[in-house]
This record gives structure tokens, sequence and C-alpha cells, in this order.
């Protein structure tokens, strides 16, 4: 039996405002930056997982302990709670809309969903 959690997520991308994208390029550079982040996560790699996240002190990041500031620090909460391959399950993003607010600036509304085993 599994365990499956799923959780919408929204996303602000910011795409270097000198590079001229037609959108659906845009949204092609954004799905694959979902679809990296979802193959390291599936292969157990968390900082490869991490790269497509701003690095930065200012990162916000809300789980189910809070808030979390700092990219270095949601990376060390990430490999305290999925200490191995066997505790982080399969991930599957889903990206469920793409706006474009201005030029070079994305939000996105998506969701995601981990299955695990029972048992971990």
């Amino acid at each position: 039996m599994k365990k499956m959690y799923s959780v919408l997520i929204l996303l602000l991308f910011f795409i270097h405002p000198t590079e001229s994208f037609a959108q659906s390029k845009d949204e092609i550079l954004i799905r694959n930056v979902l679809q990296t982040q979802q193959n390291a996560w599936n292969k157990g790699l968390l900082t490869n997982f991490m790269e497509g996240y701003w690095k930065n002190d200012s990162l916000m990041f809300i789980g189910k302990s809070g808030i979390t500031y700092g990219w270095q620090k949601t990376l060390e909460n990430y490999k305290k709670a999925y200490p191995d391959t066997a505790s982080m399950g399969k991930l599957k993003f889903t990206l469920l809309q793409l706006k474009l607010l201005s030029t070079g600036y994305y939000f996105a509304t998506g969701k995601w969903h981990l299955q695990r085993s029972i048992g971990n």
C-alpha cells in the first residue's frame, strides 16, 4: 500500500529580461526547471533538486513546520526529513497554470504529488 501526498504549489518565475523568448519558450524553460527538479528528487539528489530554487538567504519556504528562510537552511531541512532515497519516495510536479505578469516574470500555479511506501 502506498501513501500519497499532494499539495498546491505557487511559484514565481523570473526569466532574465534581456532574453527575448516568446511566451511558449518561457513556458518550456519553466517546465524544464520543474522536470529537472522532479528527476533529481526521484534519483535522491537533494542538492540538484534545490538548484531550481532561488539560491539566496531570502528564499522563503513554507512547509509543515512553518516558514524557513534561506536556500541552505531549506536544503538542510530536506536532508533531515529525507535522509535516504527510500524516505523520499517518488515526486511528480504538475503545472496547472502559467501566467505572464510582466516582461520576464511569470506566476505559476501547480501541485506536487509525493508517493511513498508505507513504513516511510
